[in-house]
């Protein structure tokens, strides 16, 4: 008992030093459960704040996850997403954000070097397509919106159960003007979906990619409380 929990402190401890040098892989044998658990616990924390500054420290433990771990791709896919996040949230200008999403292709094309879950990948990887849009909607809507469309056929090929791909095309829609086939109306079905899409999801674990529900109940919500007024 004494054991696991030293480990899991030194893993924690790992996650959370911003050392010079770099990490050593840790033998997986030793520390995997507690490497699981503090990545789950880093997982959590990211996907529960909206705020820059949090985001950027759970990216910044996500990069320690991914020296402790090289071969897993997990670290990398969160750190881009952490960054997709960083990008919507962020008050800075667009050359910054676009900054943001150059570094959330660079750990997306790392996480999909280590063999990650493709279907996963493309989803954000639309999602980031998106991020992109939102920088300058009025410039890049025509380039970036089909951008996203493509990307979540290639997704949808791969894994059609996965609910993620219709909650971002459920966005992409929702954000397209009226006169081009868009708008809140034409979405809610889409969003509807993406709700059932949900309940009969599983992920394959704990850390395995989950994310969307929060933003989808909020979205479903919006439109109920539009219905009430």
């Amino acid at each position: 008992m004494k054991t696991t929990l030293l480990t899991l402190a030194l893993v924690a401890a790992a996650f959370t030093t911003q050392a010079q040098a770099p990490a050593k892989a840790a033998e997986p044998t030793a520390v995997s459960a507690a490497y699981t658990a503090q990545l789950a616990a880093t997982v959590q924390e990211l996907m529960s704040t909206g705020e820059p500054a949090q985001l950027k420290q759970a990216d910044a433990k996500l990069e320690r996850a991914a020296l402790i771990a090289p071969k897993d791709w997990l670290p990398r896919y969160y750190q881009a997403y952490a960054r997709v996040i960083t990008c919507f949230v962020s008050k800075e200008d667009g050359d910054v954000k676009d900054k943001y999403l150059d570094q959330a292709e660079a750990a997306l094309a790392q996480a999909r070097q280590l063999g990650g879950d493709e279907s996963e990948l493309l989803v954000l990887q639309a999602y980031l397509y998106q991020a992109r849009l939102g920088v300058a909607p009025v410039l890049r809507s025509m380039k970036y919106s089909g951008m996203v469309t493509e990307t979540l056929v290639q997704a949808k090929k791969l894994n059609p159960a996965n609910p993620r791909i219709y909650l971002v095309q459920a966005n992409n829609v929702y954000y397209t003007p009226a006169m081009f086939g868009g708008g809140a109306e034409v979405a809610k079905p889409l969003y509807q979906e993406a709700k059932a899409r949900y309940a009969a999801f599983k992920p394959a674990s704990a850390v395995a990619p989950n994310w969307g529900k929060r933003q989808l109940l909020g979205r479903l919500k919006a439109y109920e409380t539009a219905a009430v007024k």
